[in-house]
């Protein structure tokens, strides 16, 4: 969310990068499909997106085998491309740890997005959905209690709002019960009755 706000306050198109359509267990492929995504910015100017960084970004590791050598190759040349490139390259990731030093000795900015407090939660909500949504009785100080990041409300207001499209109703409490569950599925951590109580 915050790549698309930074974006649009440039006036820069946002390249998300897809990493599965990069990364190539062909050698040499990677490199290849790297050139032309950093070409291609650089040519067109604009913001390049490398969503959950460490899969691509990671550390090298001992060379044991011909497939560590190779994905030591592939760090050494993101972080050649990554040094030479003129324009704005965001990374996200959750596993800040897992990047490679030499990525972090480069990188300009870090900006950490702590979980929001209830707060700035209620905030979120409250600005989650556009005037034009149909909603009936949303309460944004319950649904401040739902203990998840900026990203994770998003989702389940999306979630939500396609449950109420499908019932062709506005969208309610109910259905954001439905799309919190949905979410902490996913997230692989229990929804509690204190986060949810009074919803209903």
């Amino acid at each position: 969310m915050a790549a698309e706000v930074l974006a649009h306050e440039l006036r820069l198109d946002l390249y998300h990068i897809d990493l599965s359509a990069v990364v190539s267990k062909y050698i040499g492929e990677t490199e290849k499909n790297l050139r032309r995504i950093f070409d291609a910015a650089e040519a067109g100017g604009v913001i390049l997106l490398f969503d959950e960084a460490d899969a691509i970004f990671g550390k090298r590791s001992e060379v044991k085998d011909s497939h560590d050598r190779h994905a030591n190759i592939e760090v050494s040349y993101l972080l050649q491309r990554m040094e030479a490139y003129s324009g704005l390259a965001i990374l996200t990731t959750n596993l800040k740890n897992a990047l490679d030093t030499a990525f972090m000795r480069r990188i300009r900015f870090i900006v950490q997005f702590p979980f929001p407090n209830a707060a700035q939660s209620a905030e979120i909500w409250r600005r989650v959905y556009p005037a034009a949504t149909p909603t009936d009785g949303l309460d944004v100080n319950k649904l401040a209690r739902l203990n998840v990041a900026g990203g994770n409300i998003r989702n389940i207001a999306l979630n939500a709002a396609f449950l109420a499209a499908e019932a062709s109703e506005p969208v309610r409490m109910c259905h954001l019960r439905q799309a919190a569950r949905n979410e902490y599925l996913k997230l692989e951590k229990p929804l509690t009755e204190m986060e949810t109580q009074g919803w209903i």
